[in-house]
């Protein structure tokens, strides 16, 4: 089973850049979408192979939001955390198969100043671990999203330079480790222990050319999961965002 990931940076904008061929080529069995900027109704495109579809949108219009694709259909499908202070901005989508739950997510950044910080690393980082925890007591689970977070020095091009940027200050790099700490599997390392591998880059001073990246997008799984994980990669050629997709293959 594959399993892919992207920041899109706006859904309508992807279409423009290639989007429906990659989904093409790559036939993921599911497909989780962050920053989509948009409702469903505002999305001109069809995908046969993937006939089920979840989106939740921000309140606030063009701004962040999630879908989920498959080729199979759910068995249930939830928005959000369950509490209203986190669950206006779309980005958290929770898919129930017969063998995992899959949870999509756009992890809020902390933002210029990081005056955002405080509720990124106290509020929000704090609940969504509950929450995935909670779904954990009912079935194994694949969390994959945009966490905005580069976890260690080998996650980033320039780690001295950004200490204090937005998703990689030590609170943040700190938070994301209880992830770890609770047992919670970074895929990506599983397979891949050295420096150089990045999923976003900043649009200015072409940084994706000289390869002056950042990986902040992310498949967490279970530990239960782990004999079914097969490889884990990340898709630099890809464009049309500024983030490149992720992946992942299970056995099941």
């Amino acid at each position: 089973m594959i399993l892919l990931s992207w920041n899109v940076n706006g859904i309508r904008a992807t279409l423009g850049k290639g989007f429906l061929e990659f989904v093409t080529k790559t036939k993921p069995d599911i497909l989780g979408l962050q920053e989509t900027k948009a409702e469903s109704h505002q999305v001109d495109m069809v995908m046969p192979d993937h006939d089920h579809a979840s989106w939740n949108s921000a309140v606030k219009k063009g701004y962040s939001g999630t879908a989920v694709f498959s080729r199979f259909a759910p068995k249930l499908v939830t928005l959000g955390m369950g509490e209203a202070e986190h669950d206006q901005e779309g980005r958290i989508i929770n898919t129930e198969f017969d063998d995992f739950i899959f949870v999509n997510v756009y992890t809020p950044n902390s933002q210029d100043g990081l005056r955002r910080l405080d509720y990124r690393v106290n509020a929000w980082d704090t609940a969504f671990l509950k929450h995935i925890q909670k779904l954990e007591k009912k079935k194994p689970v694949v969390v994959c999203g945009d966490l905005n977070v580069a976890h260690q020095e080998i996650d980033i091009a320039r780690p001295k330079e950004n200490v204090q940027s937005p998703g990689f200050t030590p609170e943040e790099r700190k938070s994301f480790q209880r992830y770890i700490d609770a047992g919670w599997i970074d895929t990506f390392r599983e397979f891949e222990k050295g420096p150089g591998h990045y999923s976003w880059w900043s649009f200015r001073t072409g940084a994706r050319a000289r390869n002056v990246g950042w990986r902040i997008d992310y498949f967490l799984i279970s530990p239960k999961l782990r004999p079914a994980l097969k490889r884990a990669w990340i898709m630099p050629e890809v464009m049309g965002s500024d983030h490149c997709p992720v992946g992942i293959e299970l056995d099941i």
